[in-house]
């Protein structure tokens, strides 16, 4: 398992089903000259890459999915020309490991239903895919796979084969969906076999989080290196503020044994081909964009960039360049600490006793925060070095005298902290003794 969590870039976002090889490669290339050095090292191909119909922004019901004569979805080469000829995503994993990256895929829960209308063998036994398909338990929103029944041993060599053929591909990460939502325990289970059959290290991804429940915590640690926490988030404030509240109930089993995941980061120039809205850059103002990095830092949330990087600007791709905020994501104990009215503040412990505070705004407007470093977890007079960590700034506390309003109770004889916030607002602040 990774100590840090998982860092990328993803289809989504701005491609919706429909993102062609030039594009990945497009990312891939951008990845490798830019944030490589910041850790950003994953790429990942979103749903329907075996669709030679996709367009954007629905999925097509009875779409002429790519198979191979097992039942297995391949790319579809008009979208991946290095596809053709039975390679798969083989040539592709090539380029994107030459740049130094790594591979990933999106699948699906199941068996292909045109497999299944085609009963094509199983790969290595006597069944089909008729025999082991389990429709009453199919996907509820995308019409492609039918469910699996586990009361047939073939089930599982349904996965083996498909994992076997992804690795031989070079895949080292893949996002499988309609695993969590309701909870299919079994189809874990089995497709973690699946991986450990390869040999091959794969990342394990899976989505998507509505209504998660801690009670499978044990479960997910033992089969998948992150886990969504929420559904689809999109670039609304009201998204991006719900996941404090799931991020306050995950963060702190966020570990090297699994990461819960707050989805991908709608930042950048979105919504090209995608199933949400319209081509833009993130509707999340600056302020917005800094907290919801900063949450997600703070949090150890895997982080999946979800915008075009070579058309997102050039302040974008510096909320992905700030060592000094990436470095929270080696820290530990996040937590959130306070939550008063709309006051948020998160704390977590860095290396050689630095201590990391977040303090968030989630108000409609611009606010001055007085904050006494006790209830963030720090000396309650502050003799070290406070640096705000998105602006560089060095912060020089204040110290109270009196309870004046507005100091939301620090004790006099201790050093406020007082950042001024805008609106949706926050700041990342590292105390060093």
């Amino acid at each position: 398992m990774r100590s840090t969590p998982p860092q990328g870039w993803n289809s989504w976002d701005c491609f919706g089903s429909s993102v062609t090889e030039a594009e990945v490669l497009a990312n891939a290339e951008f990845i490798a000259e830019h944030l490589l050095e910041f850790g950003w090292d994953t790429v990942v191909v979103d749903i329907d890459w075996s669709d030679p119909t996709a367009s954007a922004h629905e999925y097509n019901a009875g779409a002429p999915l790519e198979m191979d004569g097992y039942g297995r979805l391949v790319p579809a080469p008009n979208r991946f020309p290095s596809a053709a000829d039975g390679a798969g995503f083989g040539p592709l994993a090539e380029r994107i490991h030459a740049l130094g990256l790594k591979f990933g895929i999106h699948t699906m829960r199941g068996v292909p239903r045109n497999a299944v209308a085609q009963n094509t063998p199983v790969l290595g036994t006597s069944a089909t895919a008729a025999e082991i398909a389990a429709p009453e338990n199919s996907c509820q929103w995308n019409p492609d796979m039918v469910g699996l029944d586990w009361s047939i041993p073939a089930a599982q060599a349904y996965y083996d084969s498909t994992l076997a053929l992804y690795a031989q591909w070079g895949v080292d990460f893949i996002k499988c969906d309609d695993m969590l939502w309701p909870y299919q325990s079994a189809d874990i289970a089995a497709y973690a076999t699946a991986i450990a059959k390869t040999g091959r290290e794969i990342e394990l991804s899976l989505s998507p989080g509505r209504e998660l429940s801690f009670a499978h915590l044990d479960h997910l640690r033992a089969n998948a290196t992150m886990w969504r926490i929420s559904d689809d988030l999109w670039d609304r404030w009201e998204d991006v503020e719900a996941n404090f509240m799931r991020f306050s109930r995950w963060a702190p089993h966020a570990s090297a044994d699994g990461w819960p995941d707050g989805d991908m980061l709608p930042l950048g120039r979105i919504g090209i081909r995608a199933h949400d809205g319209v081509e833009r850059d993130s509707r999340l103002t600056h302020a917005e964009q800094v907290t919801l990095m900063t949450l997600w830092v703070i949090a150890r949330s895997p982080l999946m960039i979800g915008g075009h990087l070579p058309e997102s600007k050039p302040e974008t791709i510096a909320l992905f360049t700030n060592r000094e905020v990436l470095e929270v994501l080696r820290s530990s104990g996040n937590r959130e600490l306070v939550r008063e009215g709309n006051v948020v503040i998160w704390g977590a412990d860095g290396e050689a006793d630095v201590r990391y505070v977040a303090v968030f705004n989630l108000s409609d407007g611009d606010a001055t925060l007085s904050v006494d470093p006790q209830e963030a977890g720090l000396p309650g007079v502050l003799t070290g070095e406070l640096r705000e960590l998105w602006t560089g700034e060095v912060l020089a506390p204040r110290l109270v005298t009196s309870h004046p309003d507005g100091d939301r109770g620090v004790l006099p004889g201790n050093t406020a902290i007082d950042p001024v916030l805008p609106r949706h607002g926050s700041a990342l602040l590292r105390y060093r003794p």
